[in-house]
């Protein structure tokens, strides 16, 4: 019998401190005014889709985790690990960065990490995994969309944090 190492409090724990940190700079509902300012590309969500997205996200990222970390100890799921950690502090850091240092650029560049992370989870979970593998792979594919729309929106928008 495999010990339980990572349980649901664990989980939940992750969760809130991660989002209580995101949250702090900009407020739960985030800084729209903030977002719509910018000239954005015809892909880009709405602002009301961010929080339900990485609300989705984040708990079937919680589950990937959960999964690989009770599962057998195979090669890669200490590499899993680090790299979905390195993902919960991109995404509990973005806020601070995007809005309350009001720089797209620095948003860009850690979701663009956000996104190597992700693939990186993603590569391990493929090999250790399946079904953590395939939810993976929806955090992957929304940040996909989010680096494209944030590297866009760094380059064709003036960076305040940088203006001066």
């Amino acid at each position: 019998m495999i010990a339980r190492s990572f349980t649901w409090w664990h989980a939940a724990g992750l969760f809130l401190i991660a989002n209580l940190i995101s949250a702090l700079p900009a407020g739960y509902a985030g800084d729209s005014v903030f977002y719509n300012s910018f000239a954005r590309p015809a892909l880009a969500p709405p602002d009301w889709a961010f929080a339900p997205a990485w609300l989705m996200l984040n708990i079937t990222s919680l589950i990937a985790l959960h999964r690989i970390a009770n599962g057998p100890h195979g090669q890669g799921r200490t590499g899993f690990i680090a790299s979905e950690a390195l993902g919960w502090a991109l995404f509990a850091s973005f806020t601070t960065l995007y809005f309350l240092l009001q720089s797209p650029m620095l948003g860009a560049i850690n979701t663009a990490l956000g996104l190597v992370a992700a693939l990186v989870s993603l590569g391990f979970a493929s090999r250790l995994d399946r079904t953590a593998a395939i939810l993976i792979l929806l955090r992957a594919a929304w940040l996909l969309l989010a680096t494209y729309v944030s590297v866009w929106v760094a380059a064709n928008n003036a960076d305040p944090l940088f203006a001066g």
